[in-house]
This record gives structure tokens, C-alpha cells and sequence, in this order.
């Protein structure tokens, strides 16, 4: 019995595949869009910044609302 890999919890735990993490991230994408936040600048960020501005979605509408209003 391989009890390395048993008592090892990382190698034996599902990892989500290339596909599954492209779709997260689209869906990310366009809520992050859906709180106003303007297309060009979304296609532009890094995942880690768009995970950054939905963790705090009130503050991301604050921010993004004035560039909103002015157009």
C-alpha cells in the first residue's frame, strides 16, 4: 500500500483543471463588469487584481461610480 501519497493530502486532492479555471475567471470577468467597472479597463487587469476588487464589491462601486456618471 502507497502510504505516502495517502498521508500527502496534496497530491491526493482534486486540483481544478485549465478549463475550469478559465471559465472562474470569465465569470469573474463579467460581474466585475456588472458593477460598472468599464470593459477595457477589466480586459486589462490581472486575475489577481480582478479577485482583489470583488472581494470588497461596495468599495469597487464606489470607486468605479463617479466614471460612471460622468458619461
Amino acid at each position: 500500500m502507497a502510504t505516502s501519497t495517502f498521508r500527502n493530502k496534496n497530491d491526493v486532492r482534486p486540483k481544478k483543471d485549465g478549463a475550469a479555471k478559465r471559465r472562474h475567471c470569465l465569470v469573474q470577468h463579467r460581474r466585475l463588469v456588472g458593477l460598472g467597472v468599464p470593459q477595457e479597463e477589466v480586459d486589462a487587469m490581472q486575475p489577481d487584481k480582478i479577485r482583489e476588487l470583488l472581494k470588497e464589491p461596495s468599495k469597487t462601486i464606489k470607486k468605479y461610480a463617479p466614471a460612471e456618471a460622468e458619461k
